[in-house]
Formats: structure tokens, sequence, C-alpha cells
């Protein structure tokens, strides 16, 4: 049976209500027994309606367990969030905005908070079952207590087999050596698998096994990555609390409209292995956004794809971010730059890898040529209208370059399959 506290949370019905399927209505009455008492809009609404997996009807102000900023954010918050995953960071926060002034005009509570970016996409990947985790999610309460509980009667505090006490019956009329009384008050009864679960009925638990499964195998992972970790020469780990979930490495591109990538070519580029201009035609994805999503296998670090963040703006990185940053693409113009973290390039591609790509013959321009070593200068071939595919082959070259720079720079300050760097 679920726990009260389970039942009534607002994170885990709004994720089960998307896993089902089953929209949650907005409502003005806990019990929207008629139509009138349906409100689409959050702005007048005051609860929200859950039909999976039971009929429950929440505060729309009612604090979730989702943290952000070390204070929880509330349902209304949370929602809106959800529902605005699929338009650009910068409009969900004028939306949300909005939204709040609309809240203040109908003499509404509270206001809505927004997320950045990198939080909301956590947030869409768990409520959507893409990740069973979050560093953001505080653990139920029920949750809470029943690891310590279990955590008491693993150590013996309470619970467990009640010791054995010398007055038995086969020794009533025998005088008990007191050392060995104080022996006999050690033991504990043996029993069977009935018995220490406190039944006299047989209980199939073979679901359980089904349910410890993935845990286990966890543990297992875990367990080989400390061992790998462990034959590895020691570092000094740049923040001793590792995080909870390695976090997804981010690649900043050029904003500038000469630059040959930007977020509308990116991803066939990197992932697909071929040029296109991020003006064609035939690119059929949206280039609206501030950030996009690739994954890449880096087979030093992970046998499995890695999930990478690229955006062409530095404007909403948290000064925690920028340790993710593992490339920035560069036109080598320097205005590009005013909004980092490090603002003068020569520091900034000591700290992070940095990639120029021109038209193969063009010139290097002086400008970059100057970085340094920490720039990796590539070329592609120009780009001809109606080419076919196969003129192309070169490019997968120029991919597979920039994408060993990358890995070895990741390798290089401690990345691992489950730890994000150690060094800056």
């Amino acid at each position: 049976m679920a726990s009260a506290d389970a039942t009534q949370d607002p994170l885990l019905l709004l994720r089960q209500s998307i896993a089902s399927g089953t929209p949650c209505v907005p409502t003005n009455t806990a019990d929207a027994t008629s139509s009138e008492s349906v409100d689409l809009s959050l702005a007048t609404a005051r609860y929200l309606q859950f039909t999976t997996p039971n009929h429950v009807a929440l505060p729309l102000t009612t604090p979730t367990r989702w943290i952000s900023a070390s204070k929880p954010v509330d349902l209304r918050s949370i929602y809106y969030a959800y529902l605005k995953k699929d338009i650009p960071p910068r409009d969900y926060v004028v939306a949300a905005q909005a939204l709040s002034e609309e809240l203040k005009a109908a003499g509404g509570a509270g206001e809505v908070q927004t997320l950045d970016y990198v939080g909301q996409l956590d947030l869409v990947a768990w409520l959507e079952g893409a990740s069973d985790e979050s560093e953001h999610i505080k653990p139920l309460a029920s949750d809470a207590a029943s690891a310590s509980a279990s955590a008491q009667v693993a150590s013996g505090a309470i619970g467990g087999i009640a010791p054995v006490t010398s007055g038995s019956a086969g020794r009533q009329n025998k005088t008990l050596d007191p050392r060995l009384a104080e022996i006999y008050n050690g033991e504990r009864r043996m029993g069977d698998r009935n018995s220490v679960l406190r039944g006299i009925k047989p209980t199939d638990f073979s679901h359980v096994r089904k349910l410890a499964h993935p845990f286990n195998a966890r543990k297992a992972a875990q367990a080989a990555a400390a061992a790998n970790a462990a034959k590895a020469p020691t570092t000094l780990p740049h923040n001793p609390k590792a995080p909870v979930r390695r976090p997804d490495p981010i690649v900043l591109l050029s904003p500038s409209a000469s630059s040959l990538l930007r977020l509308s070519n990116i991803k066939s580029f990197l992932e697909g292995g071929t040029y296109i201009p991020p003006e064609s035609s035939s690119f059929t994805s949206s280039s609206s956004a501030d950030f996009l999503q690739i994954t890449r296998v880096l087979p030093t670090i992970d046998q499995q794809p890695m999930r990478f963040i690229i955006a062409d703006s530095a404007e909403k990185l948290k000064p925690e971010h920028w340790s993710r940053v593992v490339a920035v693409f560069t036109t080598g113009q320097v205005w590009q730059f005013k909004s980092y973290k490090w603002q003068n390039p020569p520091e900034l591609f000591r700290h992070t890898l940095g990639v120029y790509l021109g038209w193969r013959g063009d010139h290097l321009p002086d400008t970059v040529k100057g970085w340094g070593r920490g720039v990796l200068c590539t070329q592609v071939e120009k780009y001809a209208a109606g080419a076919s595919a196969a003129s192309r082959w070169r490019d997968r070259e120029v991919v597979e370059s920039i994408w060993k720079a990358i890995e070895d720079g990741m390798r290089n300050k401690g990345w691992t399959r489950a730890s994000g760097p150690s060094v800056m």
C-alpha cells in the first residue's frame, strides 16, 4: 500500500499523470463536478485536478519537493515550467512574469517561480521518466523514515530477534554458571524465513526481486567505478562532495552571423558528420531555441552515450556551470566573450578547449593565431549548392578531430562515467 505522503505528493502525481497520458485540469474548486468550476487559466485557478492514479485535487500554491535557490517551488510554477518545455527559455521567463502579473491583478497569492534552463531540463526529464533521480528533489518523509528504521533494525538497535534467556525448561533444575548465563543471554533464537518476517503465512516475495534489480545493478556499477578510481592516480578533487548525478557537459557556440556553425546546423555536423550551411532550406530543425541537446559516445570516459548541451549564449550560465564547459566555438571576434567568466581569450582557452572552423584554403585570422595552442583550428570544404552528400566525405574527418580534442580535454579534467570534472 502506498504511504499517505506518496499519494498526496504533487511531483509523483504529476509524473504519474504524464506517464498515463491523462491531462491535469486547473479548477476553481476542490471538487470539479460542474463545467463552471473548471478553469484552464493558471492565473485564476486555485486547484490542479489529478485523475491518475486517484481522483485528487491539490491547491496550486502547494509547495513541492523540488528545491530551487534553497527553497521549495510551488505546484503552479512546476506545472507551468512543464507546459512551457517546448518554447525558448527567454520566452518562458517572459511568459512566467506575465502570469505573475495576472495573479496579482486577480488577487491571487504568490508568484510564478522560474527555473534556469538547466533546472527546467532536469525537471522535464524526471517528469517524463527519462531520469529516475535529480539533485533538486528532496526525498519523501516516509522514504527517509523507512531508511532510518531499516538502518536501526540492521544494526540491532531495535526490532530483530529477541534474545534467549537462561531460564529455559531444560535448565530450571540446574545451577547455572554466571559466566555461562551471560553467554546464553547473548544468544539469538534461530528461525526460518517466516518466523524472521514475523508471520506464519507463507508469502511470495518474488516481485521484490524485480523491484530491487535496478538498485542492485546501480550498486554494482558504482562499486566497479570505485574500484577503477582506486587504481587511478590520486588527485585532489575540486569538489569533495560528489554530485548525485553526473552533470551534462556544455558546448558554447559563437552568436555571430558569420559563424559557420550555429544552433540550426550544429547537430547535423557533430552528430551526422556532414556540414550544411545554417541558412540551408534542407535543414528542417527549428533554430529559434537558445540551446539543444546532442549525444556522443566518448570511449575513454563512458561506453554509454553522453548528453551534451549546446548553447549560443553564456548569459544564463551560473558561476558553477563554467566547470562543465568543455568547448567554445569561435570566429575570432573578441566581443563574443563579453559575458563569459573569463573575458581574456588566452585565459579562457587555458580553462577550456577553443575550436575555430573556417573554409579550406582561407587564411587563419591573426587574432586566433595569437591565442595559442588552446584553440583547435580546423577547416572544411566550401559548400557547393546541389553537390551530392558523398562529396562531403572529408567533413567526418574534421568532426572526429574535434570530438577527440573534446574527449582528451574532458579526460584531463577528471570526467568519469559517474562524475563530472575534478579540476577547473
